[in-house]
């Protein structure tokens, strides 16, 4: 079943929503990744986890060992962080990971917070 792109972000945002009210902060970013993954399931959303990501260098395709921590629907890849607070070196790795991709949409997601609004980041290319 193919989701509208705006259903589709709303989708991932209540599902993050979802995790990050039943765990809360403070736990590893590879914790959320598997409850986050385990809730896309749940609501029927096709995902990939550490999606490789090589770069093109020259007209070489290289692994520099990138990955995707969560490609959804092959349309969104979120991002996820769970520390202090986000700064720019993260918004920078996700756009980039978005150009290599060619993907248009991309979340940086950080748990660490005390309401997932405030470490909620979306980016548009």
């Amino acid at each position: 079943m193919k989701r509208e792109f705006s259903e589709l972000s709303n989708c991932v945002i209540g599902c993050a929503i979802e995790v990050h009210k039943v765990l809360g902060p403070g736990l590893l970013e590879s914790t959320y990744q598997h409850c986050l993954a385990h809730e896309l399931d749940l609501r029927g959303v096709r995902y990939k986890t550490e999606h490789p990501l090589p770069v093109e260098y020259k007209d070489t395709r290289l692994d520099c060992g990138y990955r995707i921590d969560l490609l959804v629907e092959d349309c969104i890849i979120l991002e996820l962080k769970s520390v202090n607070a986000l700064k720019g070196i993260h918004e920078a790795q996700l756009l980039t990971y978005m150009r290599l991709a060619n993907i248009q949409q991309g979340f940086l997601i950080n748990f660490n917070v005390r309401l997932l609004k405030e470490g909620l980041k979306s980016f548009v290319l």
